[in-house]
Formats: structure tokens, sequence, C-alpha cells
């Protein structure tokens, strides 16, 4: 086990690469860091003196016993790299010894199942007819609007604005970005039930009147689902955002267009939500060709 001096030093050492982070990207960095660091404490081993064998006994770890997705395998072990990273720069080692562990290969489709476009129109009806004034502007916000959960649930009455003759909500978005998103007249009727009036404080609220949080939301969201006779295998936030995404590109809106709406920073991101990109009835030879026919 690690001394009271190695320890001090780890904390120093974890405090330096999380200070890299902001908001949301740091309490998840945090959380996958925190997994790699109890097991080694498991193990009696201080994770500054951990060789590559030791990483990859916790990739192993990870996918064997632990029985993590592929993706979330992957992300830990890019978390791991970044802290070890951070100490070779901070001159705390010499190389990180997971400069050469090979990461799990992650599978192209998003993991998220999300609903159909029939689906969604069944929970937006859902959440217009509830006696909650909170389920209607809480389902538009994630399914037409494509907010993250944190963003639906940490939005005030103040970021309410007019821009060149839009409504539209400024979002805290990752990494503390502000993002303007406009509102089609539906949201921001939805969002005006749920406002009810008020001239700040938080959009959305429990039944307390309190900011709605992420667990609350969960268990709207579930409710309503049981209203509209949407049958999921575990209804959470996320899937409405990830429906926001997918009926997006079956509508066939152009990919640039729905990376710019989702905010996606990496264009594969989008790709992973285009449940019709093998379709070959779109293809492009075929728009090639009849663009080209005066010629063949």
């Amino acid at each position: 086990m690690p001394g009271d001096d190695a320890i001090a030093t780890l904390r120093i050492a974890v405090a330096a690469y999380l200070a890299r982070f902001k908001g949301q990207s740091r309490v998840h960095t945090e959380s996958d860091l925190r997994s790699f660091l109890t097991w080694c404490g498991r193990q009696g081993l201080d994770p500054l003196v951990a060789q590559r064998p030791h990483i990859e006994l916790f990739l192993r770890w990870m996918q064997e016993i632990g029985r993590y997705k592929p993706s979330t395998v992957s992300r830990r072990l890019s978390v791991v790299a970044g802290f070890y990273r951070t100490c070779v720069i901070d001159g705390l080692l010499e190389h990180s010894p997971a400069e050469y562990v090979r990461r799990p290969r992650v599978s192209t489709e998003s993991p998220t199942l999300g609903l159909n476009h029939l689906q969604l129109e069944a929970m937006l009806t859902a959440g217009r007819k509830s006696s909650n004034v909170n389920d209607f502007a809480l389902v538009t916000m994630l399914g037409l609007l494509g907010l993250r959960i944190f963003e639906a649930t940490g939005a005030n009455i103040e970021a309410l604005e007019e821009v060149h003759g839009h409504r539209v909500l400024r979002v805290l978005g990752k990494g503390d970005k502000i993002a303007l998103v406009p509102l089609p007249p539906a949201v921001g009727r939805a969002i005006e039930r749920a406002v009810d009036g008020r001239f700040g404080g938080p959009i959305l609220r429990s039944r307390t009147g309190s900011r709605m949080d992420r667990h609350c939301a969960t268990r709207r969201l579930r409710a309503l689902a049981r209203a509209a006779g949407v049958s999921t295998a575990r209804m959470h936030p996320h899937m409405l955002r990830h429906t926001f995404v997918t009926t997006m590109l079956d509508a066939g809106v152009d990919l640039r267009d729905v990376q710019i709406a989702a905010r996606h920073a990496d264009p594969r991101t989008t790709m992973r939500y285009d449940r019709a990109r093998k379709n070959l009835d779109r293809h492009p030879n075929y728009v090639l060709a009849a663009y080209m026919a005066s010629g063949t």
C-alpha cells in the first residue's frame, strides 16, 4: 500500500488532471478515474508506480469481471491514459504506462435505443395532455430541441430571449459552451406553460416547486411512456435526444445540419445515429448518375 507521501502526491496528481475539465465533463471524468483508482486500491497498488501490465489487467477486469460495454471500457481507458499523460507533463512520471495499451473496438452504431417517430409523437401527445405542466416542456426540450438532460434541467427562465426575430433559449452546454437554440412554436408554448407567468428560476420544476433533476425527469418520462403506451426496456432522458437525432436523419436532413443541431464536435458521432446509412436506396451514386444523365 502507498505511504502518506505517495498518497499526498497522488491526490495532487488527480487534482491537477481534473482541473483540466469543467462542469459535467469534470464530473464524468472524475467518476471514470475513480473506478481505476478504486481498482488499484483493491490490488494494493500505487497508481503512480503502475506498469503497462497493470493497465492491461485493469482492462481485462472491466471486460471479464465488470462486463462493461466496449464503449465504457474504451472511455475509461482514455481517462486513465489522459491522467498518466498529465503526470508525464508535470514531471511525476518519465513515461505513461497506458501509452501502448490497445483499446477495444467500439461499434459504429449508437448503443442507445431510441424511439421511432410514432412513439415520439405519442410521448408528445401524452405530455401535452398531462396535468403536470412540466411534462410537455420536458418532452419537447429533449425530443424536439435535442437538449442533454443537464441542459434541460439547468435551463432558467432568464435564458429565454429574442434574437433576430427568433425566440431562443440560451443553453449552457458541454465544456461551458453557450448555444442559442431556436424554439419552434410548439416548444415555445410548452415552455410558456411550464413557466406559468414566473419571471425567474428554473423552467422545469418538480412537484415540490424545486428545480427538476435528472432522476425526477426520468420518473416523469417513464410515467408518460406508460400513459402513451410506449413500450421500452428502460426509458431514460438520453433516449429522447437520441430520437431527436435519428428522426432528423430519417427525415432526410443533411448530416452536417444535424451535427450542428445536436452540437456534436465530431461528425462521426452524428453518423453513429444514422440508422439508414446502409440503405442503398439513398446511395449517393444514384444522385451523381442522375446529375450526369445527359452525358450517359
